[in-house]
């Protein structure tokens, strides 16, 4: 997950987390908030040997898969994420043929050696002990079971695989820039989403990930001298060290070149890891219980890791923030670990570069940590509306960032909409319903997710008012965590926080690319006349300055909405979307005449906003 701005800075994500022995009971799913709604559930119990000199593991996986859909299933799949870092994989090919190529891929994978690629392969595979069909396709492992899974029951799945960590160059990999050895992100076989839609099994091409929820067990046997941090609570932290221990307890480390991890993770959906021999790791201590990990290699220049340790306190102040504004969370710990390309979020972790001047180490932390709630929380369906995960996070951690750091920023969101008005004038725009990865550009992709997704929220505070989609957040994820949420669920909870019809504004902000465009077409002594150039209808608020000097404000709602947001401006008759024009009176003599001086509609023209024009 990124962050874009249009000026324009372009911040990925990446994210994991590490450990604490403490409560590995988790955290429980809430009870569904309607008795038709189900979900599948999975247990991971996995034992990885890692060769750090090859790169290459050897791995067995126990996967309990529990069926709580009302369909029967007759086949399963699973991702095997590494398989895309090959010469000819999609992600290649797509890579090198679409016209502005992320940068970070570019032609390399159709460079790399056959000691540099990733790869998954599946040596054996069992349904409840007994052999079952199966075939690897690309990214996707394809399952024929031998006995369909029925509703309500749960089968076993036995595998054991082999597989090679690629040189880094998406998220995951080996031996980064920065020279971190291990970013192991989407790294194992990861059985497919099944909901109430289907399969959702979209090759590995380059965008995000949607996962079931579930349990993980994971046994880890690397280099004693390598420090590892990963989603999860470490069960053995005498036996580990390196910053888990117990300081008044004796250390009880085994013999050999190797040491045991023992990981748990309760209801996640999704297992990460980083490890390097030369990391430090601190644990910063939140007054609630929760600890902070921070990973970072101790060989950073002194301007880094003074950052690093600048950022402990404020990375608990930037999970104060989101517990508050959108929901508790719910974990004892989150991991703050360097590695990866850029930025990305994962279970109770992030990944992040850090080789970083300040304010970039604090922003892509914001940002990371804020996709805990909307991503692995919340968990929408990032193949389909990236926009629900990348543009709320951008959302709040623009707001939370404006606060902490003290910024001042009137609008906080004023890059978005920059970012917005550039794919609309140079003819790049896409609808939100386009599935991530068959946008025309990645341009189109990022701002149509971060930016425009973003203002998603920040355009309905001019809807329906800022304390209401302050509620609607709370009310969100309070209803629909753990529930992989679609647009009609933020929609529908707006709704009935605000008490106003919002079918409109997602089907014209998310369903097609029409543009808001309102004008002032005249102004004659006490009457105004205002009117509608873009095809997207929204209410609208205007600012008059009479003769005398005064001003007053109007609200003028938009007639679909049955209703209005709160507000101290006078609110006149309702304007409604087939009528292009729209004329009110005032009582005093006008001077002068501004359409939403909020700047919070995203009106792609604002030259004609203001009379007379300036």
């Amino acid at each position: 997950m990124k962050k874009i701005i249009l000026g324009l800075s372009l911040l990925s994500i990446v994210a994991c987390a590490s450990t604490n022995a403490a409560n590995t009971k988790g955290v429980k799913p809430q009870e569904p908030i309607n008795q038709g709604y189900w979900q599948q559930h999975v247990s991971y119990t996995m034992d990885i040997d890692m060769n750090v000199k090859t790169y290459q593991y050897k791995g067995i996986q126990k996967l309990v898969y529990t069926n709580n859909s009302p369909d029967v299933l007759d086949k399963v799949f699973y991702h095997l994420y590494f398989n895309a870092f090959q010469p000819n994989s999609q992600m290649d090919v797509r890579s090198r043929n679409i016209k502005d190529p992320d940068k970070r891929v570019g032609d390399r994978i159709s460079k790399l050696s056959p000691s540099e690629i990733g790869y998954i392969k599946v040596g054996s595979l069992k349904q409840n002990g007994v052999a079952v069909k199966h075939e690897t396709v690309g990214t996707i492992l394809e399952v024929t079971l031998n006995e369909p899974i029925q509703p309500g029951q749960s089968v076993t799945f036995d595998m054991v695989f082999d597989a090679q960590v690629p040189k880094q160059i998406r998220r995951s990999g080996r031996d980064n820039a920065e020279g971190v050895a291990l970013s192991m992100t989407q790294w194992y076989p990861k059985m497919a989403e099944y909901d109430f839609e289907g399969w959702h099994t979209p090759p590995y091409i380059g965008r995000e990930f949607h996962g079931v929820w579930g349990d993980f067990d994971v046994t880890l046997h690397i280099d004693k001298n390598y420090v590892v941090g990963g989603t999860g609570y470490v069960q053995n932290p005498q036996e580990v060290g390196h910053g888990y221990e117990d300081k008044t307890q004796p250390l009880n480390l085994p013999s050999g070149g190797k040491l045991t991890w023992k990981f748990t993770a309760p209801n996640v959906h999704d297992f990460t890891w980083g490890a390097d021999p030369k990391f430090a790791h601190d644990t910063y201590k939140m007054d609630n219980g929760i600890d902070l990990h921070f990973f970072y290699k101790k060989t950073l220049a002194p301007e880094f890791l003074e950052n690093w340790k600048k950022l402990q306190p404020k990375t608990a102040e930037l999970m104060n923030y989101y517990s508050k504004n959108v929901g508790q969370y719910p974990y004892k710990q989150y991991s703050v670990i360097q590695g990866g390309d850029g930025g990305m979020e994962y279970a109770m972790c992030t990944l992040i570069t850090g080789q970083r001047k300040w304010g970039s180490l604090f922003g892509v932390t914001a940002h990371e940590l804020a996709h805990t709630w909307f991503q692995f929380l919340l968990a929408t369906n990032e193949s389909k509306h990236p926009w629900m995960d990348e543009g709320f996070t951008t959302y709040i951690s623009n707001k939370a960032e404006n606060e902490i750091l003290g910024e001042g920023k009137v609008n906080p969101h004023a890059g978005s909409y920059r970012g917005y008005n550039y794919v609309v004038q140079n003819n790049i725009e896409e609808p939100l319903t386009t599935h991530a990865d068959r946008y025309n550009t990645n341009t189109g992709y990022g701002i149509a997710s971060y930016s425009k997704g973003n203002i998603f929220l920040s355009q309905l505070e001019y809807i329906i008012g800022e304390e209401n989609v302050a509620k609607t957040l709370k009310k969100y994820f309070e209803d629909f965590s753990f529930k992989h949420p679609t647009p009609n669920d933020i929609k529908r909870t707006a709704e009935k926080v605000s008490g106003i019809q919002l079918d409109w504004y997602l089907n014209e902000w998310t369903q097609t690319i029409h543009t808001i465009d309102y004008g002032i077409k005249s102004v004659n002594g006490k009457e105004v006349t205002l009117e509608r150039i873009g095809q997207m209808p929204m209410p609208i608020d205007v600012e008059v300055t009479y003769t005398d000097g005064s001003k007053e404000s109007f609200n003028i709602p938009l007639r679909m909405m049955r209703g209005e947001k709160p507000t101290n401006a006078t609110i006149i008759t309702d304007w409604t979307f087939a009528h292009p024009t729209y004329t009110f009176t005032t009582k005093k003599d006008v001077k002068s005449v501004e359409i939403d001086p909020s700047k919070l509609m995203a009106d792609v023209n604002l030259e004609n906003n203001i009379y007379p024009a300036e």
